[in-house]
């Protein structure tokens, strides 16, 4: 089949590899402009770029698709059968979206129509779903609003954001395949979504991973889960940055006051949360490396009644 592929991080790189070995024809890859990463601030390629440069597939970025008519026409010369979107990071218009034979279909990380929007992944742990999944989404001008063409979940479990979203991508990328291949054979069903089943799942910022300790020890042990690698669920400690990355819930009940330490021993560092227990398993101080509760205790001295904040 004729392809064009959009999509820009890691989630999309599975995906693309994954129609390149299944002998699609990609013909172009769209991404997100080249942008100034890590603290050398060099200029590094997107994740999918790589993939296409080592592919000697054609690359193009443009700032704004809707504002570029010179991609609409490079687009419209080749002629795709499908295009393929995982992840781009642009709104694409409605001119794009009709240009195919078989249109735009999207790879979106969740269980539509649930958790529609940017975060699908760190909100299916945060919001304590069971499943997670895959839908492959046949495009239209609303916000992951289009008819459902094929699904694939899996539990969540105690998996955290890194597990779950490398997961997925596998899991979307297989998905994706075995989807061109029913809908080039017309056995596929568009399934239109119950919209008032929908929820959202709304960008991630660094601020989302401040703790607050009067939530109960579940919800913080999610948060906890949801946002390793980024941004990380964090608190202050004596006037520093503490990252929490493990934590468990004991299931004990605590009358001190919402953020307080009560307790610390081998098996970790117990906080007072929402009238119950937090235990804190591994955890980061600024400038170094992840650690066990308890390897920081060898460390470091602390004290009871300490209030995170």
């Amino acid at each position: 089949m004729k392809t064009v592929f959009m999509g820009t991080p890691d989630f999309a790189v599975p995906v693309l590899d994954a129609m390149i070995k299944a002998g699609h024809e990609v013909g172009y890859v769209i991404t997100q402009p080249d942008k100034a990463r890590n603290r050398g601030k060099q200029v590094q390629f997107t994740p999918v770029k790589e993939l296409a440069v080592a592919n000697n597939i054609e690359v193009l970025q443009p700032r704004k698709i809707k504002e570029s008519p010179e991609t609409v026409e490079l687009l419209k010369a080749y002629n795709p059968d499908i295009i393929v979107v995982v992840a781009y990071g642009q709104i694409i218009q409605k001119e794009i979206l009709e240009l195919p034979k078989y249109g735009c279909v999207n790879v979106h990380a969740s269980l539509l129509p649930k958790l529609r929007g940017a975060s699908p992944i760190q909100h299916a742990i945060l919001v304590g779903e069971e499943k997670s999944g895959v839908t492959i989404m046949q495009m239209g001008e609303g916000l992951d609003t289009g008819d459902m063409l094929t699904k694939v979940s899996t539990p969540v479990g105690n998996k955290n954001g890194e597990e779950l979203h490398d997961e997925l991508s596998q899991l979307g990328a297989k998905l994706l395949v075995d989807t061109l291949t029913l809908i080039e054979e017309d056995m596929v069903t568009p399934e239109p979504q119950d919209d008032s089943l929908s929820t959202y799942a709304g960008m991630i910022s660094k601020a989302d991973g401040k703790i607050d300790f009067s939530k109960k020890p579940v919800e913080i042990e999610r948060q906890i889960r949801a946002f390793d690698p980024w941004p990380g669920a964090y608190c202050d400690f004596n006037g520093a940055t503490m990252k929490i990355w493990k934590a468990q819930v004991p299931g004990k009940n605590c009358e001190s006051p919402a953020g307080t330490i009560v307790d610390f021993g081998n098996d970790g560092i117990d906080v007072s949360c929402g009238g119950e227990i937090l235990r804190i398993t591994e955890l980061q101080m600024p400038g170094k490396k992840r650690m066990t509760a308890d390897a920081f205790l060898r460390g470091n001295k602390i004290e009871k009644d300490t209030v995170l904040g």
